[in-house]
Order: structure tokens, then sequence, then C-alpha cells
């Protein structure tokens, strides 16, 4: 064998290790974020994420789960950031040491949908407490996540603000389907029932049906989001530079005018939080 034959092999042999190494370099520079299915369904994240990997040379996994869920991976060690929409779950998370800073990224508004025929007669309402208490007089049909996440403890929270014991009350016409926003918001068109649902995810929701929104405004409705680093001394193997990178980019004027630009059919689904 020639002395030349065995020197492209060699160069051959150290161009596909130095590829490799690159590679796997690569992967490396991916954090994983836990966050709701609001931010994953409504189609901000594939709006944001590229943008922010462009910028980073930072790739995100997302996790998409409701926000209870969303906290207990980031306890678990299994995610870098939580990225979630329940403040009073979120300071008990950070008050558990498990989280390092929590900053407010974003907010939108929950709204109550509601199927055209209205059987609960609560179209145009501006207080959501008593567009409940309505629904609940009627028993109209109305789909509820119970799956814990942030959409799910607001709307527990607005039972008890209308005063209505769903322990006392609830039955047949009440359904918990233990699922995220599109796949209730698919049961209430499918059913004609009411429920609560995030504007974002609402307005690039396509199966409509009979639904529309019918009780909005109310200042109880507005819903904010924050993102927190998980604590790497909770949990060695977390990113922290990369996870820490996503978060100020998320807060940077680049990332609050990247959430700013993302509408649907001409709406903006999120507005900035720039106070941090």
């Amino acid at each position: 064998m020639s002395k030349r034959i065995l020197s492209v092999g060699f160069m051959s042999l150290a161009f596909s290790t130095l590829v490799s190494f690159g590679s796997a370099l690569a992967q490396e520079r991916t954090i994983t974020v836990a966050s709701t299915t609001s931010t994953e369904q409504s189609g901000l994240f594939g709006h944001l994420l590229p943008r922010f990997t462009a910028a980073s040379g930072v790739a995100v996994k997302v996790v998409a789960v409701g926000t209870g869920q969303a906290l207990d991976i980031g306890r678990r060690g299994d995610a870098d950031v939580v990225f979630v929409h329940d403040k009073v779950a979120e300071e008990k998370f950070l008050g558990e040491g498990f989280g390092v800073k929590r900053f407010d990224v974003m907010y939108n508004d929950f709204v109550v949908i509601g199927p055209k025929a209205d059987p609960a007669r609560i179209a145009g309402a501006k207080d959501v407490a008593e567009s409940l208490r309505k629904i609940a007089e009627a028993k109209a049909a109305f789909v509820s996540r119970g799956d814990r996440s942030g959409t799910h403890e607001a709307e527990l929270r607005l039972w008890k603000v209308a005063g209505v014991d769903l322990a006392a009350v609830k039955g047949d016409w009440y359904r918990e389907i233990g699922q995220g926003m599109g796949a209730a918001l698919n049961m209430a068109s499918s059913s004609n029932a009411y429920l609560i649902s995030d504007r974002g995810t609402w307005l690039a929701f396509k199966n409509r049906g009979e639904l529309a929104i019918l009780t909005e405004g109310d200042k109880q409705l507005f819903n904010q989001y924050g993102v927190m680093l998980v604590n790497p001394a909770k949990h060695s193997g977390v990113k922290a530079k990369d996870g820490q990178a996503f978060i100020d980019w998320l807060i940077s004027a680049a990332g609050q005018a990247a959430i700013t630009d993302y509408k649907v059919g001409g709406e903006q689904l999120f507005f900035t939080s720039t106070t941090n």
C-alpha cells in the first residue's frame, strides 16, 4: 500500500472523527424546557425557538404538559427550564428551592367559550363569576381539563370566586378529561359544551364548530406566564448556562419583540412583560 493511500486514509479517518466530535458538541448544546400545552399548541414555540437557536446555537426540546406536570418535571431535574402560567404554583416551586429566580415573560387572558346556542345565556357577559354560576345552574355541558394545568387551576379558582361548590353540584354536565387545551377544545366542539381556554390556543384552534367566545374582559381572567431556571444546586445535570441564555433571550428586547410579532389571523396572541 502506498504512502499516499495511507495518508489519504488517515486524513479521512481524522476528518470523520472531527465531524463526529463536532456533532457531539452540537448535540450537547440542547436544553429541555418543560412548558404548557398552550405555548405549544398556540404555535408560539414554532415561532420563537428557531429564532433563539439561530441567535445562540442552542437547540430547545419542549415537553408540553400542564403547568403542574411541568413543575413536577422540574422538581425531578428532568428539565433545565420551566415556562408556565400559574404564579401561585410557580412561587411554591421557588420556595421549595427548585427554581433559581422567576421572570415574567408575557401574558394574555382566559376566555369562556361556549356553543352559539348558549343554553346558559352568558353571551356578552363581562363578569366571569356570574357566567359560571349560570352554567352551573343550567347544568349546561362544561369541559374541564382536569389536568393540574395553569388553565385548570385558574378554572378551579374561578368556580370558588363564583361561589359554586363543584363537589356538591357537579354531575354528568361537568366533564373532566385530564388532557391538554387542544383536546379540551376538540371535546367542547364535538359536544357543544362550555369551557375556559387561554385566548392564544383558542385563536390558533381550527376545529371550532359551533363554539364562540361568550365571556371575556373580566380582570380575573388575566393570564401571566413566567419562566424559571431549574436550580442546579438541586440537580447537577441542569444545563444552567444554556438554560439561562434561553431565559435571558426571552426577556430581552429581541425575545420580547419576537413574542409581540407572533400573530394568528392578524391577531396578537401574547403581550410582553417588560418589568423584570
